[in-house]
């Protein structure tokens, strides 16, 4: 399968959000999915998992289940998650509390190892796109390192345009292309849904990939048959 021609890297996507709770392990998972239904072999990557239970094997963290379940690819746990903190706080100061700091160098080669791996890597980051990594770096950071065109998913609830359009603004700063985005009805009664997803669709400025309804246990499965990917040009 060939990929279409672009300046950023052709094997990854970064999946980011309008804020934490939004659907990004949804998405990642669904985005899996069709990649594997493409004949791709694919592997997800939450860089940095913050929320964890401890089990006789160590910490885990669901979302990282739910993308390590859903590759079709059997990569090392500590290459898929190379950072999981148990109390669910922002990055940065659950890596201060264990006695860490999470190390972008380190984030890139895991990244590079599971690139050489797959003939795709879906990153998901963590919370929205600026949240704090360490003293110094945040996710921002760790996307523009990765060379990644970004997905943009959008829990689409009140606030959600200003959240989604500064997001996109920070995504372009950085000299990332905006892939698409998806527009995740996780509020079932939001007023005017429908003018929402139009202002956005007037403003953003990339394909949309995705448009889910709310479901209060929606399948990542059913999700990947339904996505329009093609047009964002990530497929061949």
């Amino acid at each position: 399968m060939t990929l279409h021609p672009s300046p950023f890297t052709l094997h990854g996507l970064f999946v980011t959000g309008t804020d934490t709770a939004v659907g990004k392990t949804l998405m990642t998972c669904a985005l899996l999915h069709a990649y594997a239904a493409r004949g791709l072999h694919v592997v997800g990557m939450k860089p940095v998992a913050a929320g964890a239970q401890w089990h006789a094997d160590g910490l885990r963290n669901d979302d990282v289940e739910q993308i390590l379940e859903a590759g079709n690819v059997a990569a090392p746990r500590e290459l898929v998650n190379p950072y999981c903190f148990e109390p669910a706080i922002a990055p940065h100061i659950a890596a201060r509390i264990a006695g860490t700091e999470i190390d972008l160098l380190h984030l890139e080669r895991a990244y590079a190892a599971l690139g050489a791996m797959a003939d795709m890597v879906v990153v998901e980051g963590a919370g929205g796109f600026c949240v704090p990594l360490n003293a110094r770096e945040d996710t921002a950071d760790l996307a523009q390192r990765l060379r990644l065109p970004v997905l943009l998913v959008v829990g689409m609830r009140l606030g959600c345009l200003n959240h989604a359009l500064l997001t996109a603004q920070a995504i372009h700063a950085r000299g990332l292309k905006l892939a698409g985005w998806v527009a995740n009805h996780i509020d079932p009664q939001m007023m005017q849904a429908e003018d929402n997803v139009a202002a956005l669709s007037e403003r953003l400025g990339a394909p949309p990939v995705a448009r889910i309804a709310f479901s209060p246990c929606p399948d990542p499965r059913a999700i990947a048959t339904s996505l329009d990917i093609d047009q964002s040009g990530y497929f061949g």
